[in-house]
């Protein structure tokens, strides 16, 4: 059964808002004694919905969660965003992201200025709608998003909590659906195996260890299709990932996850590790079912049956903070400043200027000389790929092999 909070025009919204603020206080702050069970199990156990395609809502839906969840509860979270960008809370995005090639969609898609407000796609990446960037306040590497993706959450007790858990629930759900190439492995990832399947009898694990399967061969390497990332409180574990089910834009990820400028800034953060991935091939809805099925059966069934969130709890006040927060550039921007040394850049822009890759200052009439380090930071060194490009490589497993951040 899933429970729908209406979200419809202005007025409607302004009127359920109430409603949704005293509907999620008065689960969210039910005593931690007042529903244990006598198995000692999580308890109450919930799980929602998001019927919302926004970045910044869905993760402030996900903190608001964790923070404003009993102690005791076990919560399941499924969502999809629109096309976005989201790094980890200590990486530097100047290391992580092709921050021309994200500036050119928007700027391209928004309009030019110049009465090409019509233009809807880039030949270079075939989006017809701009790229957020988003950080999150989970450790973990960068991430593409986008409606070919369902991210998981599951927050739990941290007394319960290990990093491998979830996965196993998600490698779970894959086999239900007949993907028996899943299995979790040693950086608590959902990859899926290649090669040809093993028939000797002495040679096969046991079906129900979700850390091996028929197929696992040292070569060709496994793809990766659910990356795992954590926030961890005294009493709270928060455990997400994005699962790639039929992602459009495979292309495109490595385009937008390689940053030319790595070369030029010492960091303090943590870097991603770069991965083949690749599409499960595999209906949103029947994962988002078979994670249900083997959430209750972890934990037992949801109460209430599954609650869609929405727009509506925009209104929030956590949600709302918490959009505000992820919104404001200069919570984007200090979080560069810590995570990076710019040092580098101003002793390359020197060295730059002394040896005269600067002459003078351009006047208005004149093409700008950049040094190689700003052309780095302006320019995009990705070559432009399309859907017919024939260096365009297909997203249909197992050929499909793809090296990208997730």
């Amino acid at each position: 059964m899933i429970s729908r909070i209406p979200t419809t025009c202005r007025a409607v919204l302004a009127s359920t808002a109430p409603l949704a603020r005293l509907s999620a206080r008065r689960w969210l702050s039910t005593p931690a004694t007042s529903s244990s069970s006598p198995d000692n199990s999580p308890s109450p156990i919930k799980a929602y919905a998001s019927t919302s395609n926004d970045p910044y809502l869905n993760l402030s839906i996900e903190h608001h969660l964790l923070q404003n969840s009993p102690p005791d509860s076990a919560v399941l979270f499924l969502y999809k965003n629109r096309p976005s960008i989201i790094i980890g809370r200590n990486q530097n995005p100047w290391l992580e992201v092709n921050l021309a090639l994200l500036n050119a969609t928007s700027r391209t898609l928004n309009g030019n200025g110049n009465g090409n407000d019509n233009i809807t796609s880039l030949p270079e990446t075939g989006l017809n709608a701009p790229v957020d960037i988003v950080r999150r306040r989970s450790g973990g590497g960068t991430v593409f998003h986008d409606e070919g993706n369902v991210n998981w959450t599951v927050i739990c007790p941290s007394s319960i909590f290990t990093r491998d858990k979830h996965a196993e629930m998600v490698v779970r759900a894959l086999r239900s659906n007949g993907i028996a190439r899943a299995r979790v492995n040693e950086r608590h990832d959902v990859v899926l195996d290649q090669g040809q399947e093993r028939k000797q009898a002495s040679d096969l694990p046991d079906p129900n260890d979700t850390h091996a399967t028929p197929y696992q061969t040292p070569t060709p390497q496994a793809l990766k299709v659910s990356g795992s990332a954590y926030k961890l409180t005294r009493a709270r574990a928060l455990h997400h990932g994005t699962c790639l089910l039929s992602s459009p834009n495979l292309n495109v990820i490595p385009h937008y996850l390689h940053s030319p400028a790595k070369g030029f800034i010492t960091a303090k953060g943590v870097e991603s590790v770069s991965s083949p991935v690749g599409n499960i091939l595999l209906e949103n809805e029947r994962f988002e079912d078979a994670v249900r099925r083997e959430f209750a059966e972890m934990y037992g069934e949801p109460e209430g049956g599954v609650v869609e969130v929405g727009e509506s709890w925009a209104e929030v006040e956590g949600v709302r903070k918490g959009v505000e927060e992820l919104r404001v550039s200069f919570f984007f921007f200090l979080c560069v400043l810590l995570t990076a040394s710019f040092v580098n850049i101003f002793l390359t822009l020197l060295t730059s200027l002394s040896n005269g890759h600067i002459s003078k200052l351009p006047s208005s009439r004149s093409t700008p000389t950049r040094t190689p380090l700003i052309s780095t930071f302006l320019s995009s060194s990705s070559q432009p790929v399309s859907a017919s490009s024939p260096n365009a490589t297909s997203s249909s497993l197992p050929q499909h092999h793809l090296s990208a951040k997730i």
